[in-house]
């Protein structure tokens, strides 16, 4: 059953689709929210009417542009509601969404390698907001390394080091 948050997010995805006359449906699952935060919802496009060439502008050049329409919808979907009624919406097309996330999880061992064989920091750039926030929760489950980010975007950087 669809709730109040997923219905939002599939209508609002649907209409930017229609206004960019590239329409497709969207299918709407729940996400993996850990207990006690914000509910997650998975927006996906179904690009089975689209172009390979329509797929790959909605991606854009290193998730550009899924991230901008991801960013767009949390944004949007959440504007004054209290943050208890907030939710979070993972936008993706053709699983461009699972197969970054074997290329981030390949990128945060290659760091942590890096890191714990010169014991000196390891800086991860060209990554998004999202990309930094989901690196950060990969090395969480390294207990002798942390992360942090420096700099201000658009040069923000994610940094490696070994816990102190």
């Amino acid at each position: 059953m669809v709730n109040q948050h997923q219905e939002r997010g599939k209508e609002w995805l649907e209409e930017l689709l229609r206004l960019s006359r590239l329409p497709a449906s969207i299918e709407v699952a729940d996400g993996d929210a850990p207990l006690g935060e914000r509910p997650s919802y998975w927006l996906t496009i179904d690009n089975s009417q689209l172009t390979s060439k329509d797929t790959q502008t909605l991606i854009g050049r290193e998730g550009e542009v899924i991230d901008s329409i991801q960013y767009l919808a949390n944004s949007l979907l959440n504007l004054g509601h209290d943050e208890e009624e907030q939710a979070v919406y993972v936008i993706d097309i053709d699983s461009y969404r699972a197969r970054r996330q074997v290329e981030l999880q390949a990128i945060a061992e290659h760091a942590a390698m890096k890191v714990r064989q010169t014991g000196k920091e390891f800086e991860l750039k060209s990554l998004s907001a999202a990309e930094r926030r989901q690196v950060h929760t990969l090395f969480k489950a390294f207990e002798d390394l942390e992360t942090l980010s420096r700099g201000q975007e658009p040069d923000r950087r994610l940094v490696v080091r070994r816990r102190y």
